[in-house]
């Protein structure tokens, strides 16, 4: 069994409306990732996160499923959460476990009810925030006005990383290597300029270097600040994919990987010391050199 240290490790929560497509999504990604040979199907009921009879039937999630995968290097562990309100304490409990909240918004619905309910509640516990929009290249969807409507409801720091393109067939990188590939809208030279006028205002220094420069910075040189905005809410990257067709998946296993922060780079979970109105928050840094101190978030019993 491999061992993995700290710094290779990613804890994702896929949250979002129901319907929106977190647990295909969760498929494409097991199958791009190669943890399994095909992605199974929520007609067939073969998907590895609805397992239960009663999923299978439903065709939706009862609760929350964990997965993990390993891309580019690192090990990705990825819980998918139901969507219905009736179990959004099932949603809300995995979030103790993850230093990343992926919230997964329909390019057909838009910003749904349990879309907002979940980025508050991300924000609140200080989760770094990642908003996938889904079905990009469904012939009902509409992801630029889905864009725009995520910025003006949450913010202008709701930055793409990618763009669709082709109808939303494939996506082309906007920070990366942003290349000459023509994105359904917008522009990729103005979605990198963006995103990096964006994480270089976190850190004076890097705002000198490339004010200085006078050219972009490398992912490299981004990252650390990069890091640093995601933990203090002032980016929220998006991104583009589509779980019918796979595209984008490649691409959002790169983002899991190189830009969604460690357990040593996310905001440490909340402690409490004691019990009743004298229990007093305690901000515990991880530490694989201290005592384990653990948070369980799941439980299940199987009558069998």
């Amino acid at each position: 069994m491999m061992a993995y240290s700290t710094t290779d490790i990613r804890n994702i929560a896929l949250v979002g409306q129901a319907g929106a497509g977190k647990t295909l999504l969760a498929e494409n990604l097991l199958a791009e990732s190669g943890a399994i040979r095909a992605r199974g199907s929520l007609e067939r009921g073969t998907t590895v996160c609805d397992y239960d009879p009663q999923e299978k039937q439903l065709q939706h999630s009862l609760d929350a499923s964990i997965v993990h995968f390993d891309a580019v290097g690192r090990r990705v562990n990825l819980i998918d959460t139901p969507g219905y309100p009736d179990f959004a304490g099932r949603s809300l409990s995995v979030l103790e476990a993850v230093e990343t909240a992926a919230i997964v918004v329909s390019a057909v619905n838009g910003v749904e009810p349990v879309t907002q309910r979940m980025m508050e509640f991300t924000r609140d516990r200080g989760l770094c925030r990642l908003i996938i929009i889904n079905k990009s290249d469904n012939r009902d969807a509409h992801p630029e006005q889905v864009l725009a409507d995520l910025r003006e409801i949450f913010g202008r720091e709701c930055l793409p990383l990618n763009l669709p393109t082709d109808g939303g067939r494939g996506v082309v990188d906007c920070f990366f290597n942003p290349g000459d590939a023509r994105p359904d809208f917008s522009s990729v030279a103005a979605a990198h300029t963006e995103i990096i006028d964006q994480v270089v205002e976190v850190d004076e220094k890097l705002m000198a270097l490339y004010l200085e420069q006078g050219e972009d910075l490398a992912p490299d040189q981004l990252h650390d600040a990069f890091e640093q905005a995601l933990r203090e809410g002032h980016l929220t990257p998006v991104c583009f994919v589509s779980a019918e067709t796979g595209a984008g998946v490649k691409e959002l296993l790169e983002i899991f990987a190189r830009l969604m922060p460690n357990p040593l780079e996310g905001n440490p979970p909340p402690f409490l010391k004691g019990e009743g109105p004298d229990a007093e928050r305690v901000k515990v840094e991880p530490d694989p050199e201290r005592h384990v101190i653990a948070h369980v978030f799941k439980v299940n019993i199987d009558p069998f």
